[in-house]
């Protein structure tokens, strides 16, 4: 029963940091210093699939499954879990580089929007939200 408990946290854990390697550039936004963790966990994120490599979490879930007597799952936590909802076939080679271009261009985007922002601010001393042109 602990094992068990103990996948489902990994599970949890897992769900919650590929969440963050896809949309938590969002946070930079509003706490810049979350970009310490952010940028490097979407770095790992588009390695991970633009390699095709497998992340850690997933080996470890597996193990405790099969330690809590239940059966672990071929291939990594997205084809299992996130690919089933979102995709109707199965994960290609394709589909990983897109995944993985996708994280990048978010992250860049958002990146690029706090960089400026960020710029305005030292320029003019104020946040401006349409435009980064000096009040009138």
């Amino acid at each position: 029963m602990l094992y068990a408990f103990l996948a489902d946290v990994v599970l949890v854990i897992h769900l919650g940091f590929v969440l963050f390697v896809v949309a938590g550039a969002f946070l930079i936004l509003r706490w810049p210093r979350t970009a310490w963790f952010q940028l490097p966990a979407a770095l790992w994120g588009v390695l991970v699939e633009w390699s095709g490599w497998t992340c850690p979490l997933t080996p470890l879930e597996n193990w405790l499954r099969t330690q809590a007597g239940a059966a672990g799952y071929p291939g990594g936590f997205v084809e299992h879990y996130l690919v089933p909802m979102l995709y109707p076939a199965t994960l290609t080679r394709t589909v990983q580089v897109l995944l993985g271009a996708t994280v990048l261009v978010v992250n860049v985007i958002v990146y690029a929007l706090v960089f400026a922002r960020t710029a305005c601010k030292a320029m003019f001393g104020v946040i401006m939200l349409a435009s980064c042109s000096h009040p009138a």
